[in-house]
């Protein structure tokens, strides 16, 4: 499996993606902007492949345990990027909800100068089972 994280829009403090699983769009994704120079929780991720795994420790983790209780098994991890730590994918509408991680949502709008995402959990619930499946085997993600 291959998610292809395709960057095609920026707002003044958000960049909007459309994502990819094996060439088939699947959903879009948002993140901060993209920066030169990287300011924690309020930086998109650098350009680059990365392998996704699952993280077992942590708030977040607990929190969508809770959520999700009939299939979390870890939140999705985009692992080995550069100056980042415990980035993941989430569910989230707004810049700010990203904490420099991606966010997935069904559909877009442009509101007041930046992008948000909507039916976020949705999108993160398909997206979720999709990956948890795959996570055994290599799954890398691409983000350009």
């Amino acid at each position: 499996m291959q998610i292809v994280v395709k960057r095609i829009k920026q707002g003044n403090n958000s960049t909007l993606s459309e994502i990819y699983i094996d060439g088939e769009f699947f959903c879009y994704g948002l993140e901060d902007l993209v920066r030169d120079v990287k300011i924690k929780g309020s930086t998109a991720i650098p350009a680059g492949s990365y392998k996704l795994g699952l993280n077992t420790y942590g708030a977040m983790n607990a929190r969508y345990k809770r959520k999700f209780p009939e299939v979390h098994r870890g939140m999705i991890e985009i692992r080995d990027i550069p100056n980042f730590k415990y980035v993941y994918i989430h569910i989230g509408n707004y810049f700010s909800d990203t904490e420099g991680c991606l966010l997935v949502g069904e559909y877009f709008k442009l509101y007041d100068g930046d992008y948000a995402v909507y039916e976020s959990t949705k999108a993160y619930r398909m997206l979720y089972e999709l990956v948890v499946e795959a996570v055994g085997r290599d799954v890398e993600i691409i983000i350009g």
